[in-house]
């Protein structure tokens, strides 16, 4: 009776301890559990040319190869987002480091009736072509002019025309209208809008 008295702590710390929930450890959490972060701009690989190069398009990278990037919408599902690289393109000294960067017009499509229309750049760097962000433009738009401004060097503007709402989508569009691009340091952004061309 003395032993089993003796022995009755230490069978109830066994009893406890082998009850107690399993900690998580680095072995047994899986493995997409952990937060993932998207990856900054500046930490993209650069491509070998604007053809080849990953911008950021409303907040999400888009990594074109041979112009093109296809994107599954939703898992499983038919859908994908297509970015493309237009003919619409020049060089030009955009940061001035004095290298010809890749001024590019971009267009994205999710299926819908849509082509949304974006304009971004490619900086040469030693290590290859960095992909800017692309600032948006508009929708099934026609373009009229893509090039660099000839009074301010390091800004480039677009003239296009675009649709009116209720207007059909098969008609030209008829409202011409304008749009001028500089970067600033660390992003592409817009400086003007106006109707009618440049």
């Amino acid at each position: 009776m003395s032993r089993l008295k003796n022995a009755l702590p230490l069978i109830l710390l066994v009893a406890i301890t082998g009850c107690a929930p399993e900690q998580p450890t680095a072995a047994n959490v899986p493995p997409d559990s952990a937060p993932k972060a998207a990856p900054a701009a500046s930490a993209v690989r650069p491509g070998k040319d604007a053809k080849n190069a990953t911008y950021m398009i409303d907040g999400e990278p888009a990594t074109l190869v041979d112009g093109v990037e296809e994107k599954t919408i939703v898992p499983g599902s038919a859908s994908k987002q297509v970015t493309r690289y237009t003919e619409h393109a020049f060089e030009m000294d955009l940061n001035d480091d004095g290298q010809k960067d890749q001024v590019v017009l971009l267009t994205q499509d999710s299926g819908g009736s849509g082509t949304f229309y974006y304009a971004a750049a490619a900086l040469k760097t030693p290590q290859g072509y960095q992909g800017t962000n692309a600032v948006f433009i508009g929708d099934r738009i026609t373009v009229q002019d893509f090039k660099a401004d000839p009074e301010r060097p390091s800004q480039f503007w677009i003239s296009y025309g675009e649709g009116q709402a209720g207007e059909p989508t098969a008609d030209d569009p008829m409202n011409m209208a304008s749009k001028e691009f500089r970067w600033d340091g660390a992003l592409l952004v817009e400086v003007s809008a106006a109707g009618g061309t440049k």
